[in-house]
């Protein structure tokens, strides 16, 4: 086998590309554009036990779809992560504007967390955006063990300013309001893991 690294590594490679792409690209002294994409030769600098295939296994075989990898004809192999940035200066990620979904925006935490996001919100901390999910499924936007589950209001959100988007690989994205908060009075209900009802408001999505 060609690779460095062995398969059973490419959770390990997953989650360093995750940190240098999302967070940690200028920490690193990697050229970044705006639209998140990366040389990959100055990415393997950061992994020396990784090679060019190790990277196109990682990305093709991911269950999210984090990455995206292309060739650039002037600048070779480019590589992002879809979402999930902290940097400001990613702002040109290829996002679609949400408009009348017809499935629900749903954000998956934890139990210990809740007494706080009850009162002040749901909050996109350092990162650019507040991560959502379309369904229950766990396969973008949800944390396999989240264990409360907040369904927002996409109308009275829309209605005050509150913009929704869609990834790439179908994460639905929102910077929240000015302060970067989704408030609670936007939350249509809340439920835990085995549909105990947490919170709820008589408006509907």
């Amino acid at each position: 086998m060609n690779s460095k690294i062995n398969h059973l590594d490419d959770v390990k490679i997953s989650k360093r590309l995750s940190y240098l792409l999302r967070h940690g690209a200028i920490r690193e002294g990697l050229d970044i554009n705006p639209d998140g994409f990366v040389s990959l030769v100055e990415v393997l600098q950061k992994l020396p036990d990784c090679t060019t295939a190790d990277i196109r296994r990682v990305v093709s075989t991911n269950s999210k779809n984090r990455f995206t990898l292309v060739e650039d004809e002037d600048r070779g192999l480019q590589i992002k992560a879809n979402q999930g940035h902290s940097l400001p200066s990613v702002n040109r990620l290829s996002l679609k504007p949400l408009i009348n979904p017809n499935f629900q925006i749903i954000h998956g935490t934890y139990l210990r967390n809740w007494n706080i996001i009850k009162t002040q919100g749901l909050s996109r901390m350092k990162r650019n955006h507040i991560h959502f999910s379309k369904d229950l499924n766990f396969t973008c936007g949800l944390r396999r063990t989240a264990e409360v589950f907040i369904f927002i209001n996409y109308s009275q959100s829309i209605e005050n300013g509150i913009e929704f988007f869609e990834s790439e690989n179908g994460v639905i994205l929102s910077p929240g309001d000015e302060y970067g908060v989704i408030e609670p009075r936007y939350f249509s209900k809340v439920v835990t893991r085995d549909n105990k009802l947490l919170s709820s408001n008589n408006s509907t999505n």
